[in-house]
């Protein structure tokens, strides 16, 4: 009997260390060495701590910064572990509300976010991701028709002329990943950096020798769960 199942263990410890100990140390290895930045995760240091990842979406509420979708995540309460409290961009739980499209607390919380809106762009329609959650419920991007959107709001809380910062938000919408995959979208966290930069040094262009250190210094920040780490990713903004 030994004889038949020899040939099976040994299959099996094979596979097992093949497959779970030398095939990702191999990809793990080859990861660090060709884009070190993204195998770590793309994260966001500031004063030599890590404040977010530039892959998670941040909570913004201020009126000089760009909002982005609103996030369903939720974490535990801290007075009472068995319920959750709402805790946007918790990268810790990741998922949407599950909520269906006549659950009312859905319905309720879509129409004061709309009517929210409207009071602020009443002359432009309200786009979809500004009032939707992402599966994920850590998306870090909107869409460019969302970002012109916030144009007024923004412009004016920061004292900028609202033509300087569309062209701001244009020169910082990604495209389609190889021209086809995805839809064209922007990052809330750099360009409230991106806006910071340009009224500081007064200019009217986004050509500036930090340009291409906006998203580094301020991709999308999270809730990683360590104390003040929300408060650190805002002043790194």
């Amino acid at each position: 009997m030994l004889r038949e199942i020899r040939p099976a263990i040994v299959v099996l410890v094979a596979l097992t260390l093949i497959t779970g100990l030398v095939y990702p140390l191999a990809m793990t290895g080859i990861a660090q060495v060709i884009f070190p930045y993204r195998a770590q995760g793309s994260l966001i240091e500031r004063d030599g701590k890590v404040v977010g990842s530039e892959l998670i979406g941040q909570e913004f509420t201020s009126e000089k910064y760009f909002h982005g979708r609103p996030s369903a995540t939720t974490a535990p309460d801290p007075k009472d572990p068995t319920k959750t409290v709402a805790a946007p961009y918790n990268a810790q739980n990741s998922g949407g509300s599950n909520l269906g499209p006549s659950n009312k607390a859905l319905i309720d919380r879509v129409q004061a976010d709309l009517e929210k809106l409207r009071k602020e762009n009443p002359s432009a329609p309200v786009p979809a991701d500004l009032v939707t959650t992402s599966g994920s419920g850590l998306d870090p991007e909107i869409s460019p028709e969302a970002a012109y959107f916030q144009i007024p709001r923004v412009a004016k809380a920061r004292n900028l002329a609202e033509d300087r910062l569309r062209q701001l938000v244009g020169d910082h919408i990604e495209g389609r990943f190889l021209g086809l995959l995805g839809e064209p979208r922007e990052r809330p966290a750099t360009q409230s950096r991106a806006q910071q930069i340009v009224r500081r040094i007064g200019q009217q262009t986004t050509k500036h020798r930090d340009h291409n250190q906006w998203w580094r210094i301020s991709g999308a920040i999270p809730n990683i769960g360590a104390p003040g780490a929300r408060e650190a990713a805002r002043d790194a903004i």
